[in-house]
């Protein structure tokens, strides 16, 4: 009986040894497409946003909704449409002027005067450049010209929209959100509101010329981004970027 018992505990420890040794690989390979770390921010009004690391950048994954530039001064709230389209001057709105429907989803609409102030991200972040833009894109797709106008890449867009139809209306063209970035439909403020549920668009914090600034524009039914120069009045979104 000795025997036999020294016998199953040598075979025991063998085949311990090798289940450690396939669960070792399989780490092993899970760390070949790790999942980005991921923590929080909080902007002067109290507002928490999740964070997510793309490359050697740390991004917001939610919305900037702050109705305060980050020294503790009140930004503009501005509802009148006329008022809005000749405002040259910093103001923000919410789609809609509803608050209560759109402010915690999709966050608040700025003008490109709010984001040339340069205080309405939180301390210690800032909104992108265009330039930022293109780095985080590279990373997503390094074979295409990031610093193109119009169309980038081919699915650059689905890499960082959010999936489903919960937000986006369908076909949510080429969704994978394997960034993280989650990427949802705020819509836009040109004069009237226009987009909710089928385009995002978002600031970058470069001007290109006396009247526009580079964004960055994003479709329920195309997969790729649209890099563009639109008016500095319009109302867009805003996701900031760690210093």
């Amino acid at each position: 009986m000795k025997k036999i018992t020294k016998t199953w505990i040598y075979s025991l420890a063998i085949m311990g040894a090798f289940l450690m040794i396939i669960s070792g690989c399989k780490k092993n390979n899970d760390n070949s497409n790790p999942t980005p770390s991921s923590g929080t921010v909080t902007d002067i009004d109290g507002n928490v946003y999740r964070t997510i690391t793309i490359g050697n950048q740390v991004w917001m994954t939610e919305n900037l909704k702050t109705t305060k530039y980050n020294d503790g001064t009140s930004i503009l709230l501005v509802t009148d449409s006329a008022l809005w389209v000749n405002l040259l001057t910093p103001g923000f709105c919410w789609y809609n002027n509803d608050t209560v429907a759109y402010k915690n989803t999709y966050g608040a609409l700025y003008n490109w005067y709010a984001v040339n102030t340069g205080k309405i991200a939180p301390k210690g972040w800032h909104v992108p450049t265009d330039g930022e833009w293109n780095i985080m894109e590279k990373y997503l797709d390094n074979t295409v010209d990031t610093t193109a106008a119009g169309m980038v890449g081919t699915d650059i867009g689905g890499k960082l929209k959010e999936t489903g139809t919960t937000h986006w209306e369908s076909p949510n063209t080429g969704a994978t959100n394997i960034s993280g970035f989650t990427a949802l439909p705020g819509g836009y403020r040109s004069g009237t509101f226009l987009g909710i549920g089928s385009n995002g668009c978002w600031w970058s914090a470069t001007a290109s010329g006396a009247t526009n600034a580079w964004d960055r524009f994003f479709r329920h039914d195309y997969a790729n981004v649209d890099r563009g120069s639109y008016s500095k009045a319009d109302g867009y979104s805003v996701r900031c970027i760690k210093d």
